[in-house]
């Protein structure tokens, strides 16, 4: 919903910029809720959630294809895991926490608008690198742009690759939440952090390919 962002962080009033049908369609969603509320004094909660993580991620987003991907190299059933922008930094957080924080706001006795989030942020090859090592993997980076590549020492090849295709068309680069009405109002704060966030969806993957 921020998208091309317009102030760092990101809080309730910020200004909304996005760049894709995916967030504008949520722009629909939050100004229709907030138009009820104030128009017919109906309880509604806008969440303004980044970006939230779990084990049960869809395949298409890059969190659950790095975990899984890097799974299956170790395994051998894959051989390179091919990325887009790996610079592309992001507000993540446990959707656990997030569900918390979503419950909270509709035990209030007024309705509001909260933004969920961690106010810390990392970049795709940050998570990459993380979730390598629980792999057994030692990755160096070598190139740039296009040609950079993810080398590991111990397999001694290429394992990561940059795919010029899976660039998105507008790249949306530096994203990080202000959570501090959430924590003020509702007492909230996420339990988990980011590398026991990539450590249980590395787990996950591990393990459910051995059951």
């Amino acid at each position: 919903m921020f998208g091309k962002v317009l102030e760092t962080p990101q809080n309730e009033k910020t200004p909304f910029n996005p760049v894709s049908p995916y967030a504008i369609s949520k722009l629909f969603s939050y100004f229709i809720a907030k138009n009820y509320r104030d128009s017919f004094g109906m309880f509604v909660c806008n969440g303004i959630l980044f970006n939230h993580e779990s084990p049960l991620r869809g395949e298409e987003f890059v969190t659950k294809k790095i975990t899984k991907g890097l799974n299956q190299i170790q395994d051998g059933s894959k051989k390179c895991l091919f990325l887009g922008n790996i610079y592309s930094r992001r507000d993540w957080g446990f959707a656990g926490d997030y569900v918390e924080a979503m419950w909270k706001m509709m035990q209030k006795e007024k309705s509001n608008d909260y933004v969920v989030s961690t106010g810390k942020q990392y970049s795709v090859k940050d998570f990459l690198n993380e979730a390598a090592k629980y792999f057994g993997f030692n990755i160096v980076w070598r190139g740039k742009g296009l040609n950079e590549i993810g080398y590991d020492k111990i397999k001694k090849k290429v394992i990561v690759r940059i795919d010029k295709k899976l660039y998105r068309p507008s790249e949306v680069n530096n994203l990080i939440g202000d959570f501090s009405k959430v924590r003020n109002e509702l007492n909230w704060l996420p339990k988990v952090n980011f590398y026991q966030l990539v450590k249980m969806m590395c787990k996950f993957e591990s393990n459910f390919i051995k059951n």
